[in-house]
């Protein structure tokens, strides 16, 4: 059995029996193929970590690689199993062709944009395509059902998607009517059984009603996406009471999805607690797409940490950032 020593590791003095580099690694449930170490000053080489001895007194840093950036920790979110780090997601409408909304997807940071299932045109064939501008192996494309009035045409829509792209986490929307693109509860909830029944991960566009936010989840819903406001109105987030309450009921992720207009709208549905924002016009619609992009991607990450700092407290009267005790 290896003698008894003591090492400094990363700083702190540490206990080991471990022959070599290897061992101690392997003690410290360490994969080698994945650390880099420095024993007394000297970098060690990955390939001779189980010949390196480890004597009495040594001095080791052992590192690895973790993500940079400004954020101090891990602050991703994961739907159906799949791990974000963007809480922005982007749409593909409305925009003045391909290359403005592949330059604003950069801009925005998002790692998934919408995508409408329409029919190929047969007659230009050659005609560019969005995939020929965000390539859907480094974007998670999420098929949506926008401009579907029924649970049934929802359904063979996204079956269309899963067969074109073999795509399963689908956005479902089905709307009431053409004036308001309110959703249809009913049969928005028909269409989340059959989905999830067939193995879809369907994120679900819905009303701001924390009951029927449950219902969605109880039939398969990995994710409610209450509307903030009409889609397409920019009047912001005219419903936080309710917006809250469904974030604070739910077992899946909650994203507004609908009514943002500006940056500010974008941080307050942060600042309530959920866990992304999904928008389309407020950056298409803008007079320099690319900007509002960037604005879109600070406001959801400057509300995000808002939230998790914890606001202060609302008062009723006025409290001085100065003590009036002592004053001249």
């Amino acid at each position: 059995m290896s003698a008894h020593k003591t090492i400094t590791l990363n700083g702190d003095s540490h206990q080991t029996n471990a022959p070599n580099i290897a061992a101690l690694a392997q003690e410290l449930a360490l994969d080698p193929a994945k650390i880099a170490v420095e024993r007394n000053g000297e970098i060690a080489p990955r390939s001779t970590l189980d010949q390196v001895e480890i004597s009495d007194g040594d001095v080791l840093e052992i590192v690895h690689f973790v993500g940079g950036g400004a954020q101090s920790s891990d602050d991703s979110w994961s739907v159906a199993g799949k791990t974000f780090t963007s809480r922005l997601i982007v749409g593909t409408g409305k925009y003045k062709d391909f290359e403005q909304n592949a330059a604003a997807l950069e801009a925005s940071g998002a790692e998934i944009v919408t995508v409408a299932v329409r029919r190929v045109n047969v007659t230009d064939p050659k005609a560019p395509m969005l995939t020929d501008f965000i390539d859907p192996k480094k974007t998670t494309y999420l098929p949506n059902t926008a401009g579907c009035f029924t649970a049934d045409e929802a359904i063979r829509t996204l079956r269309l998607a899963r067969e074109a792209g073999g795509w399963d986490l689908v956005k479902l929307e089905v709307l009431g009517e053409a004036r308001t693109l309110y959703p249809d509860m009913r049969e928005t909830l028909k269409a989340t059984e059959v989905l999830a029944k067939e193995g879809f991960h369907p994120m679900v566009y819905c009303v701001d009603d924390p009951i029927a936010a449950k219902q969605l989840e109880e039939a398969g819903a990995v994710a409610i996406m209450p509307l903030g406001a009409p889609i397409g109105s920019g009047l912001g987030i005219q419903n936080q009471v309710t917006i809250r309450l469904i974030v604070e009921g739910a077992n899946v992720p909650v994203l507004v999805d609908a009514g943002v207009g500006t940056a500010s709208d974008a941080a307050v549905g942060m600042e309530l607690g959920c866990d992304g924002i999904l928008m389309n016009t407020a950056i298409a619609e803008a007079k320099d797409p690319i900007r509002m992009a960037r604005a879109m991607k600070l406001a959801v990450e400057a509300g995000r940490e808002a939230y998790l700092a914890g606001r202060m407290g609302r008062r009723m009267y006025a409290d001085p950032s100065s003590p009036l005790a002592g004053l001249i």
